[in-house]
């Protein structure tokens, strides 16, 4: 059976979509839009009597250039599977794709990807606008998906005599870590969070004795590019380990070990 895509779509939706050879695809360029105003295209390769719709992995791509972070919190990875059940999509390789598609459903089925590429983009907006208090929110699914026993906002009281909340005081067999987050989409707000950690460790300096093994961890939410090399400077002084929330795989390996 001799399928042709893009005489399909316009017979069912109008002349929205602009086709081009893209081998052995056929590209589809929509009119959607990813958040910066991109166009989303979506790819169709016709397989027997039926066809395979795709994005080709371009919106998680667009996704992770919107960030330094070489990877994705957890709730963002679960935004993304929940993006793809709501449409009925199948995440493979990081593609978005949609398998077997009748000819009589190929336009449905090009708008239907066409609009998950367009919510996956939309969870740069979380990227953006998310607060320390949700960032905090995400490591504490972290320490309960890998069953470390925490304490959140724990109280202790600095050398000085002041109180400090810390975000997470965290128990492994060998060692306890104290953990202070540090997240924000404003570079104007970075210089007030470090020199609030860099007084926090400070202070809880005198609580380290021989025998009560505890280690300060800093922890950077660095899925939003707004981090000087100053800042992890200055608290490498007074950290025992620097870690990014974009490998929190490494964030669990200086909690658990």
């Amino acid at each position: 059976m001799n399928i042709e895509p893009c005489r399909l779509v316009v017979e069912q939706i109008g002349a929205l979509f602009v086709c081009t050879p893209h081998a052995p695809y056929i590209r589809m360029r929509t009119p959607l839009l990813y958040p910066d105003g991109d166009v989303i295209d979506i790819f169709v390769r016709p397989q027997g009597n039926a066809m395979l719709v795709t994005d080709l992995g371009e919106s998680l791509r667009w996704l992770r250039t919107q960030t330094s972070a070489g990877r994705r919190s957890p709730k963002q990875q679960q935004m993304i599977q929940d993006v793809c059940q709501t449409h009925g999509i199948e995440l493979f390789n990081g593609m978005l794709v949609l398998r077997d598609v009748e000819p009589a459903k190929l336009a449905g089925a090009v708008l239907g990807l066409g609009q998950a590429a367009s919510r996956v983009g939309d969870i740069w907006f979380t990227m953006r606008t998310r607060t320390t208090q949700s960032v905090t929110d995400d490591v504490e699914d972290l320490l309960r998906a890998n069953e470390l026993p925490f304490e959140r906002g724990r109280k202790m009281r600095g050398r000085s005599g002041r109180d400090y909340s810390v975000d997470f005081e965290v128990h492994a067999p060998k060692h306890l870590s104290l953990v202070q987050v540090l997240s924000t989409g404003s570079r104007a707000a970075t210089s007030g969070l470090v020199d609030h950690a860099y007084t926090l460790w400070s202070e809880l300096a005198y609580h380290k004795a021989p025998g009560n093994p505890m280690q300060f961890v800093s922890l950077f939410d660095d899925t939003v590019d707004v981090w000087a090399r100053e800042d992890f400077k200055l608290l490498e002084t007074v950290s025992d380990q620097i870690v990014m929330w974009s490998r929190p795989d490494a964030v669990v390996q200086a909690l658990a070990a």
